[in-house]
């Protein structure tokens, strides 16, 4: 346990910002989640929408340094390939 005020407030702000990450990530996981059952169900409309929703908080994640550029990048690559292939079809 910490005895100095900044080190108290240092951990009081970690636990802070540890809660929002798992916040924002359980918010990306929950919509990647939906868009695989929006591609496996063949509906490409939604899907869209959805791959677009993604995206936007992808880039917002990296902006506030909770997930890293190349991951996100990496995620939304693989997403829009998956929605692209549905839309060929």
């Amino acid at each position: 346990m910490p005895n100095k005020e900044n080190a108290k407030k240092a951990v009081r702000k970690s636990e802070k910002r540890t809660q929002h990450v798992k916040v924002v990530n359980a918010e990306i996981k929950s919509l990647r989640v939906k868009l695989r059952k929006m591609i496996d169900a063949k509906l490409v409309a939604e899907a869209t929408e959805v791959a677009k929703l993604v995206s936007k908080k992808f880039d917002k994640a990296v902006g506030k340094n909770i997930i890293k550029k190349n991951t996100a990048a990496r995620l939304k690559s693989r997403l829009a390939k998956k929605v692209n292939a549905l839309k060929a079809k």
